[in-house]
C-alpha cells in the first residue's frame, strides 16, 4: 500500500520552490554582470566568480562541519555570492571577495539557521563587513574602461589582484558621483549616470540593466512590487526635500539605489510578512538611505539602511499582526457579552 505524506497547513499549491526562486534572481542579475564586464572588463568577472564560489564552499562546509544535509542545491547561495561581487569595487585585490563570501553564507546565514532564519541579507552584511575591515580597498573607485580600446584594457585590472593595484590605482581612481555631488560639484553627466559609464561597483552603475532584471522579477512574480517603488519614491521625495531639485536625479541615478531595492531589500528571509509592515520597512529604507547619503559621512548610505531595516523587520512583524480570520471587532464582542447577560437575567 503507498504510504501519504501528511502535514499541518499551509499546503503547497504551486510549482514554485526556492531553487526556481533563486535561478530567477541569477537571470535577473545577469545583464548587470554582463554591464560589469563591459565597463570594467574580465577582472570584474573574476571578483563575482570568487565571490560565488566562496558564498557555496562557506554554505558547504557548515553544512560538513554540522554534519547537517547539503543545501547548497538551492541556489541561494550563489545569488548571495552574485550579489556581494556585483557590490565590489573592481579595484579590490582578490581575497576581499573570498573572505566576504565565506563570512556571508557561513557567519550571516548558516549560523543562524539558514536560509529563511537569517536576520539580514547576508551580501549587504558581508558587504558593510568588508567596507569597515579593508575600508581603503571598498572606498576606492575608477573610471570605466574605454569602450572603443576595449579589447585592449579589458585585463588591466588583473594589477589590483594581489595588493588593490597600489600606487598604479592612485594614479586613476575617481570620484563616484555621489562622492562628488556631496563635494560640491553639479555639473555631473547624467547620461553617463544612467548608462552605467561611471566609476562605483561592479553592478550598481548601469540602470538599465538593473531596471530590466528589477521588472522581470517583478514580471515573474518573484519580488514585491511595492518594496522598490516605496524604497525609490521614497528616497526621491527625501532627496527633493534636503536638497532641492537638483539633487534629484544625481541621487536617483547614483550609487545603489536600484539594486539595493530590486534585488536586497526585497529579500523573502529580512523583509516583513505584511502589507503594512513590508510599506514601513521600503519607507525607511528610503528615508535612511537620503539621510545617511546627505548628513552621514559616507556619500552612499543604501546598504546601511537596507540593514537597519533588516534588523528592525522583527519587530514590524510583531507590531503588525494581521488579523485572524473570524476576527470580531472588540465593540460588537462587548454588544455580544451584553446580550448574553441580559438574556442570561431573563432566563433567571
Amino acid at each position: 500500500m503507498n504510504k501519504l505524506m501528511v502535514s499541518v497547513s499551509p499546503h503547497v499549491t504551486s510549482n514554485s520552490s526556492t531553487r526556481k526562486i533563486m535561478l530567477d534572481v541569477c537571470i535577473a542579475l545577469v545583464p548587470a554582470l554582463i554591464a560589469g564586464i563591459i565597463f570594467y572588463g574580465f577582472y570584474a568577472l573574476f571578483l563575482v566568480l570568487l565571490s560565488v564560489g566562496a558564498s557555496v564552499l562557506g554554505e558547504f562546509l557548515y553544512n560538513l562541519i554540522r554534519k547537517k544535509p547539503q543545501t547548497v542545491g538551492d541556489c541561494s547561495a550563489i545569488v548571495t555570492g552574485l550579489l556581494l561581487g556585483l557590490n565590489l569595487p573592481v579595484t579590490v585585490p582578490f581575497y576581499l571577495p573570498i573572505v566576504g563570501g565565506i563570512f556571508a553564507t557561513m557567519i550571516v546565514k548558516m549560523l543562524f539557521g539558514g536560509i529563511g532564519k537569517n536576520f539580514a541579507n547576508p551580501a549587504i552584511t558581508a558587504r558593510i563587513f568588508l567596507l569597515l575591515a579593508w575600508t581603503s580597498f571598498m572606498t576606492k573607485f575608477v573610471a570605466p574602461i574605454d569602450i572603443n580600446n576595449w579589447g585592449n584594457e579589458c585585463l588591466k585590472f588583473f594589477n589590483c589582484a594581489l595588493n588593490g593595484g597600489g600606487e598604479w590605482i592612485n594614479g586613476i581612481a575617481s570620484a563616484t558621483p555621489l562622492s562628488a555631488y556631496k563635494a560640491g560639484t553639479t555639473d555631473l553627466n547624467l547620461l553617463n549616470m544612467f548608462l552605467g559609464n561611471i566609476g562605483g561597483s561592479i553592478g550598481e552603475t548601469c540602470i538599465p540593466a538593473l531596471l530590466f532584471g528589477g521588472i522581470y522579477l517583478v514580471v515573474k512574480k518573484v519580488i514585491d512590487w511595492k518594496i522598490p517603488t516605496i524604497f525609490i519614491g521614497t528616497t526621491v521625495i527625501f532627496s527633493l526635500i534636503f536638497g532641492g531639485v537638483s539633487s534629484v536625479l544625481p541621487q536617483l541615478l547614483g550609487g545603489g539605489l536600484f539594486i539595493g531595492a530590486f534585488f536586497m531589500a526585497t529579500d523573502y528571509s529580512t523583509s516583513p510578512n505584511t502589507k503594512l509592515g513590508v510599506c514601513i520597512f521600503a519607507f525607511g529604507c528610503g528615508f535612511l538611505t537620503t539621510l545617511i547619503r546627505f548628513f552621514g559621512g559616507y556619500p552612499e548610505g543604501v546598504s546601511f539602511a537596507i540593514l537597519l531595516m533588516n534588523i528592525l523587520t522583527p519587530l514590524l512583524d510583531k507590531w503588525i499582526v494581521p488579523k485572524p480570520f473570524g476576527y470580531v471587532r472588540k465593540k460588537r464582542e462587548k454588544k455580544n457579552s451584553k446580550v448574553v447577560a441580559d438574556t442570561a437575567k431573563e432566563g433567571k
